[in-house]
């Protein structure tokens, strides 16, 4: 496969690979531009890319392609998704509007206790469908790769079930994903908390990870749900099987979660809505030493609870990067646009334009491991990008915050 795209308004990329590590503070604004462009896909990934002065005029064996006035943006990777789910939950949103709290709803037997019961009921197939579905929807907004989590299980079987869903999805669209076993979600009711703890680490993480279904393990570092403890613990015996942590921490409560995560050498720390002097210090201090955690903050989150954003100026302000995702579930955040999250990001954490395309492409890509392959145009990386419809200017794409102008969503350049 041999495509020319010629004649583009512009290409966010760089015709020299750069280096691929995440990109910390004032990089983020610092995207490299190309204007009056054309990019060379050979075979699914980039080969070649400059100004249209430049452009081969021998066009034999290749798919030209004439866009003129569009853009090429890398594509938008979802690195926090909870994409496998039976059933919406509607009862809750009327019962938070009706004045219920996200603690309320719980105590209740709502929430993840909710999407647990659902998710025991409903065949592998039917889940299976429903993700394909949602992918489709998650692409047609620009997004290219995304990491799925479980954790609505609670039990060996219903995990497992979650986790062969993402495999299998895998195997059936182009689209790469990556599989999360939240080990440590919520407490099932009447559950020991230290026992339960036992049974995901010590037991289920072994036989899932021996199925090859494990890509990351996480845990949700929460007042009323699981431990720093559990985090070191989750991360050590994830550690001898080289799986890497995620960590969803500081959603509500700041209780030692950063810290455990900087400790496990997490790969990503998610939510961050609460963020203290020490929280900020500690991220600091992990990346002045090296690769620290990934920051991630889930504007669709913030926006659906009405709880703070994640403090994204004052973290890229730090020297830090910052990359974002969705977290689309369907308790908290009950959308997979990624596009509508850049908006959210400019309009209400202060981002600028390119620092919330950076968190959305090489950063979000660095929160998954794949910084190598994905997340920017260059020479040697996967073709996943995003055309634009014709405009003067790609800042088009957040600046309207419910219009969709990307036109197609290219994987492997198809």
């Amino acid at each position: 496969m041999r495509i020319r795209f010629t004649e583009l308004a512009g290409v966010v990329g760089s015709p020299q690979p750069l280096a691929t590590d995440a990109l910390c503070g004032a990089e983020m604004a610092s995207l490299p531009v190309l204007r009056e462009a054309f990019v060379d896909v050979v075979d699914g990934r980039i080969a070649a890319l400059g100004p249209m002065a430049e452009c081969p005029t021998d066009d034999a064996g290749w798919d030209v392609r004439r866009l003129p006035g569009q853009w090429m943006l890398p594509g938008l990777i979802d690195s926090h998704t909870h994409l496998v789910y039976a059933a919406p939950r509607v009862t809750e949103f009327r019962m938070r509007l009706d004045g219920a709290s996200y603690h309320d709803i719980a105590a209740a037997g709502g929430g993840i206790l909710n999407s647990a019961a659902a998710i025991e009921a409903a065949d592998e197939s039917a889940l299976l469908e429903l993700l394909l579905e949602r992918l489709e929807k998650a692409r047609a907004t620009g997004t290219v790769a995304a990491e799925i989590k479980s954790g609505y299980g609670l039990t060996l079987e219903s995990e497992r079930k979650m986790l062969r869903v993402v495999r299998r999805a895998r195997e059936l669209q182009p689209m790469p994903l990556w599989a999360t076993f939240l080990a440590l979600h919520a407490l099932p009711k009447g559950a020991d908390l230290d026992t339960y703890v036992e049974d995901a680490v010590a037991h289920w993480l072994p036989v899932l990870a021996d199925e090859g279904l494990v890509d990351f393990v996480d845990v949700f570092c929460e007042a009323n749900y699981f431990r720093p403890i559990d985090v070191h613990q989750l991360a050590e015996a994830a550690a001898k099987r080289g799986i890497p942590l995620k960590a969803h921490v500081n959603q509500f409560q700041s209780i030692g979660g950063i810290q455990a995560s900087v400790a496990a050498n997490a790969r990503s720390v998610d939510h961050l809505e609460v963020l203290t002097e020490a929280d900020l210090k500690s991220l600091a201090q992990a990346w002045a030493h090296g690769n620290g955690p990934m920051p991630v903050a889930l504007p669709h989150c913030s926006l659906f609870l009405d709880i703070p954003f994640t403090p994204g100026r004052a973290l890229i302000d730090a020297g830090l990067p910052l990359a974002i995702a969705s977290d689309c579930n369907p308790g908290s955040a009950p959308s997979s646009d990624l596009r509508m999250a850049w908006s959210l990001a400019t309009h209400q954490m202060k981002l600028r334009v390119d620092e919330g395309l950076a968190a959305l492409t090489a950063n979000a890509a660095y929160a998954v491991g794949a910084e190598d392959r994905m997340g920017r145009i260059q020479p040697g990386m996967d073709a996943h990008v995003i055309l634009t419809q014709p405009m003067a200017d790609y800042a088009e794409l957040p600046y309207f915050t419910s219009e969709n102008r990307i036109a197609p969503t290219l994987i492997y350049g198809r």
